[in-house]
């Protein structure tokens, strides 16, 4: 149905006159009546009788006139639903007890006016820049391992958090009372991280990450989850696996879990936040804004990243 056309329809019903409605639609009074007839015909009945004072309702024209006021509710509610600043800014944060989330936790401190709609959807950097692209979220946080002239068109992003690693063992393993360790002293120990998945950015990260510094990082699974992981740690001597320093989680208290700074150089971890250019959406450039001011000042720190994470 032309909704061009039932908003004409109200106007006349409402001003009682074809002349009166065109004024106030800024049309002709032969565009008014063409659309009249051209909704008549779509509906199969006459919505006006015109007489010596002007138009008058049908019979049928008084009981459509209620349901073409809620068409054009609907239409002005559907076009609202998506007016920049209207619906929650939605972005992928990879997982709810990693680093950004709590970015995003942070920013919504800052600005608790904001609405965010929290997504988790995205197993690599490559399908959530395909979203981005799709306008399936207005966001994401990743990894970037693509330099930016090569990103897909219209796709931007910066660099916004450098998070340090960590080595998480159990009470019995040999770091365990270590206040820090350096890269290399990590050569010939296993490190257990049994969630790296081939193909994404963070299982390029730890290979590179261990090409480096001659490390064994063991990817085999089977992959159970968080909890398990943490049990096997607890318990092992010889176990160990790495964290970010702004992955939350908890753990039994038994457990005596330790966290261990990576010192000499610090490995960090590059976030960086990808959307597209041409998105309005405000609380995305709010997002931005604050990503940006609070980004932490690193330049005397000695740290290591990949050679495709380098700004």
């Amino acid at each position: 149905m032309d909704l061009d056309a039932v908003r004409t329809f109200v106007a006349v019903a409402d001003a009682g006159q074809f002349r009166e409605a065109a004024a106030g639609l800024s049309l002709t009074q032969q565009a008014v009546s063409k659309r009249i007839a051209g909704l008549e015909k779509d509906l199969g009945v006459r919505l006006f009788t015109r007489t010596a004072r002007g138009a008058q309702l049908t019979v049928d024209g008084r009981v459509f006139l209620p349901h073409a006021r809620e068409l054009l509710r609907a239409e002005e509610r559907a076009a609202a639903s998506v007016r920049p600043g209207r619906r929650a800014l939605r972005v992928d944060v990879i997982g709810r007890g990693l680093a950004p989330a709590g970015l995003l936790r942070d920013f919504h401190r800052a600005h608790p006016e904001a609405q965010l709609d929290v997504v988790t959807h995205f197993l690599d950097a490559d399908a959530a820049i395909d979203a981005v692209r799709a306008g399936t979220i207005d966001a994401s946080f990743r990894a970037v391992t693509t330099p930016a002239r090569h990103l897909p068109d219209g796709v931007e992003a910066v660099r916004v958090l450098d998070e340090p690693l960590q080595l998480l063992t159990g009470p019995a393993h040999e770091f365990a009372d270590t206040r820090a360790v350096t890269p290399a002293a990590l050569a010939g120990y296993r490190i257990w991280m049994p969630g790296i998945v081939t193909g994404t950015e963070w299982a390029a990260y730890y290979d590179e990450l261990a090409l480096a510094f001659g490390l064994t990082i063991d990817a085999t699974g089977p992959n159970f989850g968080l909890e398990p992981l943490l049990d096997m740690i607890a318990d092992s001597s010889a176990l160990a696996t790495f964290v970010g320093e702004g992955t939350r989680f908890v753990w039994p208290a038994d457990y005596d879990l330790r966290r261990i700074p990576v010192h000499g150089p610090t490995p960090v971890y590059p976030h960086s936040l990808i959307w597209h250019g041409d998105n309005p959406h405000p609380q995305l450039a709010a997002l931005r804004a604050y990503l940006e001011s609070a980004q932490p000042d690193q330049r005397d720190a000695e740290t290591w990243t990949p050679k495709w994470a380098q700004r």
